[in-house]
């Protein structure tokens, strides 16, 4: 469970303790959606990148290899071999992204597959059972994650279907763990706070689900086109309304800026696919800004990607080999950057949480937040 160790003005400092051992926040989960980092990273190198707990999908494993499948093998952690905490996120956001064909009612949502065409149902009892037989660290509540813009009289609906689903979710879950079967008898539960962009939704849905006493929150809904500005004006307004001693979770956010401003508001956990998607397309993330890796000025550059880190592409491998590799187009180029990138964001979090420490967030917070959104330059 959490403990908030330490504050700085709104900026938290804390631990999280599962069965599966303990994380510090604030934390970055490296997402690997069916079970692995896209880019060839396996498990035993995400320990070398400094990976605290590893995200995957509920959605995906369920159409591809099947969640059964997962569980006849002993549950995820040891299908992926990994011995830390795992957080499965519910399929509701792929749900409603990446189907086709959907019909949302009340019992849930009915759709076809993305892969295979084949028509599936998933409601709140269906997403916990799929992370149940996975046996995930922390499952997340099924919500309906309504399109960016939406109208405020169906926002004001889905945040109160939202609710009844993650009612739902907590007895189905509670039923679960109580199996002799189950996986995991001590899975958690993170619910979802929804409400678009209007403030007042976002409040009272915030004040509902903190009623429920779940083991940890998050907010949902933002970072999918909004301006950044609204983004942060959301935080600003919601998270004073999350229980203080529970995990805040923001979730599918963001950028090395982002996860600064997003602390600086009081969020505690932050997952996206950024650091390893754009790595695969050769986008750096340096502490001197963001780093374009094939661009021609490194072509007989012998330095590292980033003179400042550690990571195991930096130690042994220059610019001008990692630029030549993506040329060439061998994959070995997407492995190696996406070992950077992750690298750096768990390094990001830890220099956060040290800087919460000793009481000098804000003045990393002031040095790097727009530094690290900046056009890399040499200093």
């Amino acid at each position: 469970m959490y403990e908030l160790l330490l504050k700085e003005g709104k900026a938290r400092r804390g631990r999280f303790s599962t069965v599966h051992g303990s994380f510090e926040t604030p934390c970055f989960m490296n997402v690997a959606t069916a079970g692995a980092i896209k880019g060839g990273l396996s498990s035993l190198d995400l320990k070398e990148v400094g990976c605290q707990v590893e995200l995957c999908n509920t959605y995906h494993l369920h159409v591809r290899p099947g969640n059964r499948l997962i569980k006849e093998m002993g549950g995820l952690h040891k299908f992926i071999n990994w011995d830390r905490p795992i957080l499965t996120d519910s399929g509701g956001f792929q749900v409603f992204s990446l189907a086709k064909l959907r019909r949302i009612k009340e019992e849930g949502v009915y759709f076809n597959s993305h892969v295979d065409g084949r028509k599936i149902f998933m409601g709140p009892e269906e997403s916990m059972q799929i992370q149940s037989d996975l046996g995930s660290t922390i499952a997340m509540a099924f919500d309906e994650c309504v399109e960016n813009p939406a109208s405020y009289e169906y926002s004001k609906r889905s945040c109160q279907r939202t609710t009844r689903w993650l009612i739902r979710c907590k007895e189905e879950m509670d039923r679960l763990n109580s199996r002799p079967d189950t996986v995991n008898p001590h899975q958690l539960l993170f619910g979802i706070n929804q409400g678009c962009t209007y403030e007042d939704l976002r409040i009272r849905h915030m004040e509902e689900i903190a009623e429920l006493d779940l083991d940890g929150y998050a907010v949902g809904g933002l970072a999918v086109g909004e301006p950044t500005d609204v983004m942060y004006h959301i935080l600003d307004e919601v998270v004073p309304y999350m229980p203080e001693h529970k995990i805040h979770y923001l979730m599918g956010v963001g950028t090395p800026s982002n996860i600064i401003e997003g602390v600086a508001r009081g969020i505690d956990l932050f997952d996206c696919v950024m650091p390893s998607r754009n790595a695969r397309h050769a986008t750096i993330f340096t502490w001197d800004g963001i780093m374009h890796a094939t661009n021609k000025v490194y072509e007989n550059d012998p330095r590292p990607l980033d003179t400042k880190c550690d990571c195991p592409t930096c130690k042994n491998f220059s610019r001008s080999y990692i630029r030549h590799l993506f040329k060439a187009d061998e994959q070995l180029a997407g492995r190696l950057a996406v070992q950077h990138n992750l690298y750096f964001y768990n390094e990001l979090t830890r220099r956060i949480r040290q800087s919460l420490d000793e009481g000098k967030f804000e003045e990393f917070r002031r040095y790097y937040s727009s530094r690290l959104a900046q056009k890399h330059c040499d200093s």
